[in-house]
Order: structure tokens, then sequence, then C-alpha cells
């Protein structure tokens, strides 16, 4: 027997949406903008849905970016993830906010965001959106599991079963917890055959040894740089991101950390040799920093290394560097001898960044891992393993990368979900 009890129905619809957030919202107004006789009840069991998209953005809600690639992603296969989001472009998101009364305008690093900059008005256009197409939204109704039937589902819930023709689960994963997820959607779709990926928080700030006696972070804390991340998995280079980095009290944050942050997780996770290394000069290599420290003590040999650090660098950034190599900060470019300018060249390219850990699924703003991508059907993000049963947004072993791309996901499987379930209606 079910969660919830097998007893009868105490009430019927035709698809029930569990997970009242960005995919589950998306999901129902774009199946009752394509069949209007297709009756839609979204469940969810916070009393006030969709604070997740609240908190976005820094509260601002960056619903997209410009351009989005499956390269922006990782999880399943990138040939599945690209075909969900053909199937609804960036143009056609910008469209959709565009007929809820949401203008967006551009930012840095192709950040799409409402005009307004109020994420509460991005879900009060969805919630509204939802109300006018006759979408059923059924708040304080927590999903505790959802039963195969012959002639479709029936959802528990405390106050009974609900029967559903069919099902799309957009539960979200585990991040934030606060806002609602907690991850149960994991094991509605694990009891309805699913295979699920081990789940590790990402786009998480990253927490840093405070022993080491070359960590930084404490004297650096609130101090921004643009750098690059080297993710090294078993001796090799995984990946390298790129990107701001904002040094903090107990770590580090800001894109690049970020981003990088689900690969160190991943890696940790399955047991292989992790760690990372921070080039402060993205893009340059060791022989560019080394002949770049030799052409300023030819050209100025009287300049303060500190000086010509803080050309570069926060000047607060050259003083620890220095001080972590013991090279004292009165030092002149001419007068660097060659094994502490190597040194010091060393720790401008690959910077050890002593990660412990993460900050958990608290501050992480994705789950990576979840339903295995292979079990549906990209085209109409049905399971392939229990028919009528649809999958959408975060659930899924997809995660972006920072900018919008998980909310373009979230967008673009649920149309994938919608207009199938609108020809099948």
């Amino acid at each position: 027997m079910a969660p919830g009890g097998a007893g009868a129905a105490i009430g019927r619809v035709g698809v029930a949406v569990v997970g009242a957030g960005a995919a589950g919202l998306a999901t129902a107004i774009f199946l009752r903008r394509d069949n209007p006789r297709v009756d839609v009840t979204v469940l969810d069991g916070a009393a006030k849905p969709g604070a997740k998209i609240l908190i976005s953005g820094g509260g601002r809600c960056n619903v997209t970016n410009t351009v989005v690639r499956d390269t922006d992603f990782w999880g399943g296969k990138r040939t599945i993830v690209r075909h969900v989001l053909n199937g609804f472009r960036v143009p056609e998101t910008v469209a959709f906010f565009d007929s809820l009364g949401i203008a967006l305008h551009e930012e840095p690093d192709g950040k799409l965001f409402p005009d307004s900059n109020r994420a509460r008005d991005v879900l009060n256009a969805l919630l509204r959106a939802a109300s006018e197409t006759g979408v059923q939204l059924s708040t304080g109704t927590r999903v505790s599991g959802v039963e195969r039937r012959d002639d479709g589902f029936a959802v528990h819930t405390a106050a009974g079963p609900i029967a559903a023709r069919a099902v799309v689960l957009a539960t979200g994963g585990r991040s934030l917890p606060k806002t609602g997820s907690d991850g149960a959607g994991y094991d509605i779709a694990r009891a309805l055959g699913h295979t699920i990926v081990p789940q590790t928080p990402a786009l998480a700030p990253l927490v840093l040894a405070a022993a080491d006696d070359r960590a930084v972070h404490a004297r650096l804390s609130g101090v921004s740089v643009e750098a690059e991340i080297s993710v090294w998995v078993d001796g090799a280079v995984f990946t390298r991101v790129s990107g701001a980095l904002l040094w903090t009290h107990f770590g580090v944050s800001g894109p690049a950390a970020l981003n990088v942050s689900r690969h160190w997780a991943r890696a940790r996770a399955a047991g292989r040799d992790v760690r990372l290394t921070l080039n402060w000069s993205p893009g340059q290599s060791f022989e560019g920093i080394d002949a770049w420290l030799l052409a300023e003590a030819e050209r100025r040999p009287r300049a303060s290394v500190r000086g010509v650090l803080a050309s570069v660098l926060p000047d607060a950034a050259a003083r620890a560097i220095l001080d972590a190599l013991a090279i004292p900060i009165e030092s002149t470019t001419g007068a660097l001898n060659r094994d502490d300018r190597r040194r010091l060249v060393h720790a401008l390219t690959a910077w050890p960044l002593p990660v412990v850990d993460t900050r958990g699924y608290n501050f992480a703003e994705v789950t990576a891992g979840g339903v295995d991508l292979a079990e549906v059907d990209p085209r109409s993000m049905e399971s392939r393993v229990c028919p009528r049963l649809f999958l959408v947004g975060e659930i899924l072993d997809v995660d972006g990368r920072i900018g919008g791309f998980n909310f373009q996901w979230a967008w673009a499987s649920a149309r994938a979900a919608a207009r199938a379930l609108a020809r099948s209606a």
C-alpha cells in the first residue's frame, strides 16, 4: 500500500503537478494555454509557494541568459540536455515573460532580469497567469507519495488520495530546504521505478581550512578578484572555471567558486582525489607571469614587488601573498632573487585552495544529481519507466552554471512536458 493508504480518491484531476516552483507553475500555464480542456491542479506543501523564486538572483530573479548552450550544464548526457533546450530557446522565454507582463533587461555576462528588479513581480506574474488560465492551485497540500494505478495515479496527501490521469513531478532538489526543497520528490520517483543519481550541493560557497598556514581568506574577507580555478582530479586537470571570486570569512564565494563547487563535491563524493588551485591572473601561464616580473625588474628595478603586484591585484591580496611566502613587503623587483621570483610566480598561477567542504544545501542554489536523465524522453519529459509520469526542472540530474541557466532548464523542460500533455489529452 502506498503512503497515505489506498482508499477511495477524495478528488479527481486530469493532470496533477507536484510542486509550485518555477518548473511546476510554467508546466501548468503552458499546458492550459495549449489545451484549455485539460484539468490541471498544482499541489504544493507550502502555504505560500514560490519561495525559491523570491530569493533567486539576490531577490531580483535572473530568469535566463542571452546565450544558453548544453555546455553550460552538467549531469546527464548533453545530447539530451541539448534536445530539451532546443525545444524552447531564449527568445521564446523572453516572449513568454512578455506575455506575462514582465519585460527583461540584460546585465553583464548575458544575465536577463525583470526590468523591475523584483523577483516578487516574476512570482506574481506566474501565479496570475496560472489563475487566469484556469489552473487549480492547492497550497498547504504536501504530497507524501504517488501510486501507479490502472487508470492513472493516486497522489497521496494528508487529506487522502487524489486521482490523476497524469502526474508531473516538479518537486525540485535538496537545495535551500527552507523553501520546501527537501528531496522528497526523489523518493516518489524511486518508488515509481526510477534510478536516482546521488545528490550533492551545487552552486555553493566553498569552505577553506582555517588552519592552513597559506590560507588568506580570513584577512581578505570581502575582497573580490577575477580568478581562474583549476579542478585537479586524481592528479590531472579536470576542468578550469574563470570568473569573479569573493574571499569570505569562511572561504570563497562568487561565481567562480560557485560554478566549481559541483565538480569538487562530485569528485569528493565519488572518493576521488580532488584539489583546487587558483590562478590570480586568468589565462596567464607560469612562463607569462615570470616574463612579466622579469620585464618589470628590468624597467623598474627600484619598484616594490608589492607595488607591482598591486597594479594587477588588490593591494590586500598582494600583501597577503607576499606574507604567506615570507617575502618582505619592502622587497624591490631588482633585488628579488630567482628562487623567490619563481615561488611568487607559482603562487600567482597555482595558489592552493584547501577546500574542506561546501557550505551545504542551506546555501547551495541548485542540486547536482537526481533522476537519471536517460530514463526520460527528451521530446516530452515523460518517464521511460512509468508511462504518464513526467519530470521537469531540478528533480532531474541536470545542473547549470550560475547566470540564469537553471531557470532556462526549468522553462524548457516545462514546455516540453506541457506540449506532450496537451497533445495526448
